[in-house]
């Protein structure tokens, strides 16, 4: 009997669930995805300016979590725990995935002025620093610009999906000298269709790109689908 792929996903907010499933759902349909949730780090992440140690090992303790139930793979969906998933990656048998990998080699491509639209500032530092360190791996010249979209996360936490969505494509139409805009978040997924209709910059999301990404490292492509 052939069993399907089973991807854990990683969150620190619930709000990251829906964009990630949905993801899965568009470009995994057969995959398993199954979802682990502390919402305790993301609450004690925003209290402190870096990424301390004890977050570091919860981080490291959730992707063992994963491994133990029979995953093939890992994808976090928060992006302030770089630094932590990395060492989850690095001693982990199966693929481990930080939430902007894809989305960072996929802007990298496109053009060298990023400009990243976020909503959670402890996020920010690692994330740029996550940019800067794959643009020298890939001897890249691309710079990132990050902008807060201010307000826009407060209203999605209350359930104001729309006031979200309209507050980042406001963000998104002052963006100039931009060859491509990223949406840091896998919470702010929702805003995509309203951010590319408002400008004529490719605008990418996290979650699709890291949904083909991983299912990539879990199933790669045989030499016949690559050509």
């Amino acid at each position: 009997m052939t069993h399907n792929k089973r991807l854990a996903l990683i969150h620190a907010t619930r709000l990251a669930i829906d964009p990630i499933v949905c993801a899965c759902e568009s470009a995994w349909p057969d995959v398993e995805h199954i979802s682990i949730l502390d919402e305790s780090l993301s609450i004690d992440r925003s209290q402190d300016d870096h990424l301390t140690d004890a977050l570091s090992d919860r981080i490291i303790a959730l992707c063992r979590h994963a491994e133990s139930l029979g995953s093939d793979g890992v994808l976090y969906t928060c992006s302030a725990f770089g630094a932590a998933i990395e060492k989850a990656a690095r001693t982990s048998d199966i693929p481990v995935l930080k939430p902007n990998e894809a989305m960072f080699e996929k802007a990298i491509s496109l053009g060298e002025r990023i400009t990243m639209i976020y909503t959670f500032p402890p996020a920010v530092a690692g994330m740029e620093q996550e940019f800067r360190d794959y643009a020298e791996l890939c001897q890249s010249s691309a710079r990132v610009l990050s902008v807060y979209a201010e307000g826009a996360r407060e209203a999605v936490e209350q359930g104001d999906i729309a006031r979200h969505n309209e507050v980042i494509a406001h963000t998104v139409s002052q963006v100039n000298d931009a060859d491509v805009i990223l949406l840091a978040h896998f919470s702010m997924a929702s805003a995509l269709s309203d951010a590319m209709a408002i400008t004529n910059v490719p605008v990418l999301s996290s979650p699709a790109t890291a949904v083909e990404k991983i299912k990539s490292l879990i199933v790669p492509k045989t030499k016949s689908e690559s050509c």
